[in-house]
């Protein structure tokens, strides 16, 4: 089974990478992969081969969807999607980060900072693995009905690299080369610093070579498509079938049934 990770095609005056727009010539660009998307369609994913261990217990449902927007029909749901990927390259019940990767890359081996911002936006606790807590909590971010406020954080968060509680220069252009990478896109070098310098100039208020929290959520109130993919519209009802356009069956697929 492949999948198709693109998201359906926008409007032509899409907004772009940070809600920054290049000209006609340029070709413009629209970044509207979701990182949490393709997480989800991860989940869905081939089969790797495993080796067992002792399945840790799960949080009771009702607690998590008393805790999040989601029910608890829909934390259910969840879980299944959940037990797709932990039980991808070691059947413990977590999600390591190799099985991330062999989800999005089928492989363990390839490094990538667009998956480790994934991985560790859901490694709440540091500690190597993302239990299914975790997983449904963070993913109740993404959910339309979620303030957004909390999107702004947790955006803030994933362009933080280094966790210093501010965003530099280099860390916005690591993201923004990673994000270019993985829509199969390219840019010169001279498009992609006058991307990072036009961002600069506009969040960075103080002058200080920096962003912190407060002058990324004023840059973010200016720019609302920052925020457009910190929202899923299939969270609404996560126990319909995700939507057609992510999933391409292969006559040989049938043969992993």
């Amino acid at each position: 089974m492949k999948f198709d990770h693109r998201l359906p095609p926008q409007n032509s005056t899409s907004d772009t990478i940070l809600g920054c727009r290049e000209s006609s010539a340029r070709q413009e660009l629209n970044l509207s992969r979701n990182p949490v998307l393709l997480f989800l369609v991860a989940l869905m994913g081939g089969k790797a081969s495993k080796k067992k261990r002792q399945v840790p217990r799960f949080e009771d449902p009702a607690i998590l969807a008393s805790e999040t927007p989601f029910t608890v029909s829909e934390v259910e749901a969840l879980h299944e999607l959940y037990r797709k990927l932990s039980s991808s390259v070691v059947d413990d019940g977590l999600i390591q980060k190799e099985e991330l990767a062999f989800a999005l890359f089928r492989s363990t081996n390839k490094q990538n900072l667009f998956a480790d911002r994934i991985f560790d936006l859901f490694d709440v606790n540091r500690n190597g693995h993302i239990d299914f807590g975790e997983f449904v909590r963070t993913l109740s971010i993404f959910h339309p009905r979620t303030p957004e406020a909390e999107k702004v954080e947790c955006a803030f968060k994933i362009y933080d690299l280094r966790r210093t509680g501010y965003i530099e220069r280099e860390e916005l252009k690591e993201m923004v080369l990673a994000l270019l990478h993985e829509s199969d896109l390219s840019l010169s070098n001279d498009v992609i610093e006058t991307i990072v310098d036009k961002t600069f100039r506009e969040a960075d208020i103080n002058g200080d070579g920096k962003i912190d929290q407060q002058e990324w959520k004023e840059y973010a109130a200016k720019n609302p498509a920052l925020l457009r993919n910190m929202t899923l519209p299939y969270l609404m009802d996560i126990t319909l079938a995700f939507p057609s356009f992510v999933l391409h069956t292969e006559a040989e697929d049938s043969k992993l049934a």
